[in-house]
C-alpha cells in the first residue's frame, strides 16, 4: 500500500527532505510538496539583489517544477497552495491551492512542517512572503526605490539588516546617507561579531543609531518622505525605509496545542528526534521550530535528521536523535569586500567571511537544491 508524505514548505528544509525521499526511488512511497511560492528562493541573496544589476533573477528564483521533475511522475505531486489547518489526530491538512481559491484535503501517512517564516511587512523581499510574481515584484520596487532614494534607513541591526546596509554602503556609501537603527546597544543583539560588524559599517560610512527602537513609520503628504518615529520621541524623515525587523513563523495553520511562544511568534514545539511532540508521523524543521533558533546551516542539519527519521519510519524502525552542526556558525556578509562571523565564540577574520560568504552570498549553491544533490 502506497505512503503518503505531505512536506509543506518548498524552501530550504522542505526540498530538501523531498529530495532526500524522492532519491531513494520508493515504489510504494508518494511525496507532495506544497508551496505557497511556484518557485525556489535563495533568499539569502536578496540583500545584494536590492542593488540593479549584481543579481540576476533567475539566478536566485528556480522553478520547484524543474527541481521535481527528474523524477517519476507517479512519485510526486507538486501542490502549490497554503496551508490553512491541520488535524494531527484525523492525519489530514487543508490547503488553499493558489490557481483557483479551491480547497483540497490531504491525508498523509508522514507530515512535514517546513513551512519557514515571514517579514512583518509584506512587502520586504527579505523573505518569500507571497507567491513568485509578488516576492519578483517586492525585490525589484525595493531595487528601485534604492537607486532613487538618496537618504536611506534601515530599522533593525540584526544580521539582514546589517547586511543591508552594508551593501548599500558598498555601492552608494559616498553618495547616499545610510542609517542602521538599533534598538539595542550593540549591533547584531550583542553577539561576540558586534563590533567587528559595526567597524565594518563604519567604514563603509554607515551611520549606526543605538537604543533607536522603532515606534511607527508614516508617510509624510506633503514631502512624500517617510518618517520614522522612534520609542524616544525622535523622527527621522528619510526617502526610503526598509524594515529587517523580526521574523513571524509560519504556524497559523498547526493547532495551537503544538505551538510555544506568545503573540505572532509561535514556534512548533518538537523532541530530539524533531517530531512534533504528542505526535507520531509529524515532524518539523527551519524557522517553525522552537529550537535552537532559525539559521541556514541549523535548517540543513534538520532537514537531514528529519528525511532520515521518516524513512527509519517507514521501513518500521525507531528514529535516531537529530544532530545539529557541529559547532554554531555565525556568518555576516558587509557589503562585497568584507565580513564579521565566528565560529563557536572564535571570531573568524573579515577575509574569512568574505571569502565564505560575502563574496557570493552562497549562490553556487543554488543548483543542488534543484539537481537534488544537496540531500
Amino acid at each position: 500500500m502506497t505512503k503518503t508524505v505531505v512536506i509543506l514548505g518548498g524552501s530550504f528544509g522542505g526540498l530538501h527532505v523531498a529530495h532526500a525521499l524522492l532519491k531513494k526511488q520508493h515504489k510504494d512511497v508518494k511525496v507532495i510538496l506544497v508551496s505557497k511560492n511556484s518557485h525556489f528562493y535563495w533568499n539569502l541573496a536578496s540583500v545584494r539583489a536590492i542593488i540593479p544589476g549584481l543579481i540576476k533573477d533567475e539566478d536566485i528564483f528556480k522553478p520547484l517544477e524543474s527541481a521535481l521533475s527528474r523524477y517519476p511522475s507517479t512519485s510526486y505531486e507538486l501542490l502549490i497552495g497554503t496551508a490553512t489547518a491541520a488535524d494531527f489526530d484525523a492525519k489530514t491538512v487543508d490547503v488553499t491551492v493558489s490557481t483557483d481559491n479551491s480547497r483540497r484535503t490531504l491525508t498523509y501517512d508522514h507530515l512535514v512542517l517546513a513551512t519557514g517564516s515571514r517579514c512583518p511587512e509584506p512587502t520586504s523581499p527579505w523573505k518569500a512572503s507571497g507567491s513568485y510574481e509578488e516576492v519578483l515584484e517586492h525585490l525589484h520596487q525595493t531595487a528601485k526605490k534604492a537607486k532613487a532614494a538618496k537618504h536611506i534607513v534601515v530599522g533593525g541591526a540584526g544580521g539582514t539588516g546589517v547586511e543591508v546596509a552594508g551593501e548599500l554602503a558598498y555601492e552608494w556609501g559616498k553618495t547616499k546617507e545610510i542609517i542602521l537603527l538599533s534598538a539595542d546597544d550593540k549591533v547584531l543583539g550583542g553577539d561576540v561579531t558586534a563590533s567587528a560588524a559595526a567597524n565594518e559599517l563604519k567604514k563603509l560610512n554607515v551611520s549606526i543609531k543605538y537604543g533607536a527602537r522603532v515606534d511607527s513609520t508614516s508617510t509624510n503628504s506633503e514631502s512624500g518622505k517617510t518618517e520614522v518615529k522612534l520609542a524616544n520621541g525622535e523622527v527621522i524623515a528619510t526617502d526610503l525605509y526598509l524594515s529587517t525587523i523580526g521574523v513571524v513563523p509560519n504556524t497559523e495553520y498547526v493547532p495551537a496545542k503544538y505551538l510555544a511562544g506568545k503573540d505572532n511568534y509561535r514556534t512548533v514545539v518538537v523532541d530530539e528526534y524533531l517530531r512534533v511532540k504528542e505526535t507520531k508521523d509529524v515532524w518539523a524543521c527551519g524557522d517553525v521550530v522552537s529550537k535552537p533558533r532559525a539559521g541556514f546551516f541549523i535548517t540543513q542539519k534538520q532537514a537531514v535528521s528529519v528525511a532520515k527519521n521518516i524513512e527509519a519510519a517507514l521501513a518500521g524502525k525507531e528514529p535516531a536523535v537529530a544532530k545539529g552542526p557541529p559547532v554554531d556558525i555565525f556568518a555576516c556578509a558587509v557589503g562585497r569586500g568584507r565580513g564579521a562571523g565566528r565560529m563557536g565564540s572564535v571570531k573568524l577574520p573579515s577575509f574569512a567571511v568574505w571569502l565564505a560568504k560575502g563574496r557570493t552570498l552562497a549562490i553556487q549553491m543554488v543548483p543542488g537544491y534543484i539537481d537534488g544533490s544537496v540531500a
